[in-house]
């Protein structure tokens, strides 16, 4: 029986990862983009029905909801290629057309509250057409309006109404650095836009009038992410059961360093973050020994509540590119031989990357835990792990390799374990998607649980503390029903990072040595 999840895409960022997932997961599973079988799928070699059920005129539909409260994102899936693959009852938009969320944090969130029965009236009815429901995934930004704000009341929502499914979210930061960086600068500019004036009130700290209203629409839109990001973070820490965060500074580097682009643009970031989501979930599509929903998976990866937050790495990067990706000619390929397990499918070639590496277990597995292989800016090398698990796919034919490598890996990197955790290296080989050839032949993801994330939460409080300290940029907050009679929302969610860093940093010297613990039956 397939442990179905259910995918909510909320805000831009959060459509946009979403629609880069189908198309993966609709390759590795021979979907059209309109939702039929292409000629070669072959019965019984996969379980897309985990994310994907069958409509009555034998179209697969993605388990996914569109959420966002301006229509510009959800209209251009609409009129892509994929446009027909989504269920049309499943696009939600505001239909009181208020302009969307702003990039405020309140805003989504009391508009969330306004438009809840709606919302999860959709929600339900997908929930209650799976068989057996595992939980949840978000794809979202930690930084806008609507990601943030109606993202955070979602998650709020699931936990009260769901307790017994997983919340996991897919949680992009910003680059927090610039964040901080422009926060002073506008706030200066502000103060100066604002001298003569005295700083009245909780809202601004500053002036009003005409040159407050240009000083918010020249900059909140940049300076206010550390305001949305620590909002949220609350949620994340309280509501969410795992979160993998992933951050704007790190994806442009990887996109920069590894796929060679010198200004990468959001949709190659896009098909980096979709590409973690692919291989998270490859245990559960093309299932494997273990990890075979999102509850075991959890178990493996949170052994401290509230520690929940994931890194991830990939590699070789496996971004798919041109019409050769998107449709293969099935009269090269014969269905029998895909059920069978025969090479037989024509050659599909990723990014530069894949192809001038040679590629083994070890390297793989080397690959995995080195930082600049990170999707998330934190330090590995200091700290230590709370758990750590690493996905295989390809052309694994000893699986005694997989020990030996794992061996050898203990002996030349770093990979220091708390003792309040089983300190162990969990290695799962997966089955790879018969309807796809790469030129290289292993591939791997490494999940891992990090005493070092709470640098990357560090800087989210710190680029918040900037901005706080002058009361800047408050006042359309203030306009807001969480907000309207005092800020003691803020203190909490700053209070809430602070703990879960503080629990985190008591961790981060506590190391002990990492035991193998390996699965290597598919």
């Amino acid at each position: 029986m397939p442990r179905e999840v259910l995918t909510l895409q909320v805000g831009q960022c959060g459509n946009q990862i979403g629609l880069e997932f189908w198309k993966q997961l609709c390759l590795e599973h021979a979907i059209g983009p309109d939702g039929r079988l292409e000629p070669y799928a072959a019965p019984n070699v996969d379980r897309k029905d985990a994310f994907f059920y069958e409509a009555d005129d034998r179209r697969h539909v993605p388990r996914a909801l569109l959420i966002d409260l301006e229509p510009r994102v959800i209209q251009s899936i609409k009129n892509s290629a994929y446009g027909s693959l989504f269920n049309p009852e499943n696009y939600f938009l505001d239909i009181r057309d208020r302009g969307g969320a702003g990039n405020n944090w309140a805003s989504g969130y009391t508009q969330g509250q306004m438009l809840d029965e709606l919302l999860f009236d959709m929600i339900d009815r997908e929930a209650e057409n799976a068989e057996c429901l595992a939980g949840f995934q978000i794809c979202h930004s930690v930084a806008g309006g609507t990601g943030s704000g109606l993202g955070s009341y979602v998650m709020e929502q699931l936990h009260d109404r769901y307790p017994k499914q997983v919340v996991q979210t897919y949680s992009i930061l910003p680059n927090q650095s610039y964040a901080v960086a422009s926060g002073e600068r506008h706030a200066d500019a502000r103060d100066y836009a604002n001298s003569g004036s005295a700083a009245t009130g909780l809202a601004s700290g500053g002036g009003s009038g005409a040159e407050e209203d240009d000083a918010n629409a020249m900059f909140s839109d940049v300076v206010v992410q550390p305001y949305n990001s620590l909002l949220t973070l609350r949620r994340l820490v309280e509501f969410a059961d795992m979160v993998t965060v992933l951050d704007n500074a790190a994806l442009n580097r990887i996109a920069s360093e590894r796929l060679y682009v010198d200004n990468p643009t959001f949709d190659q970031t896009n098909a980096l973050v979709s590409m973690v989501m692919a291989a998270s979930t490859t245990t559960m599509r093309f299932p494997a020994y273990s990890h075979q929903d999102l509850r075991e998976l959890m178990s493996t990866l949170v052994p401290l509540p509230p520690c929940h937050f994931l890194v991830a790495s990939c590699t070789p990067l496996t971004i798919y590119t041109g019409a050769g990706a998107t449709q293969m000619n099935a009269k090269h390929v014969d269905t029998n031989q895909i059920a069978s397990g025969v090479d037989c499918l024509p050659q599909v070639l990723p990014v530069a990357e894949s192809r001038i590496r040679k590629t083994s277990v070890y390297d793989v597995m080397r690959r995995l835990v080195q930082p600049k292989s990170l999707m998330a800016s934190c330090p590995l090398r200091r700290g230590s792990y709370l758990s750590l698990l690493g996905v295989l796919q390809g052309e694994i034919e000893d699986p005694s390799e997989v020990q030996r490598s794992l061996q050898r890996l203990m002996e030349r990197e770093n990979l220091g374990f708390t003792p309040l955790t089983s300190a162990n290296v969990q290695v799962t080989l997966a089955r790879k998607s018969p309807y796809l050839k790469c030129t290289h032949r292993v591939r791997g993801l490494m999940l891992a649980n990090h005493t070092g994330i709470s640098t990357l939460l560090g800087r989210t409080i710190a680029a918040y503390d900037k901005l706080r300290r002058r009361n800047a940029f408050l006042d359309n907050y203030c306009r807001e029903p969480p907000f309207a009679s005092n800020l003691d929302e803020f203190d909490l969610a700053r209070e809430t990072a602070q703990q879960l860093c503080d629990v985190y940093a008591q961790l981060e010297n506590q190391v002990a040595t990492p035991q193998v613990s390996d699965d290597t039956r598919l």
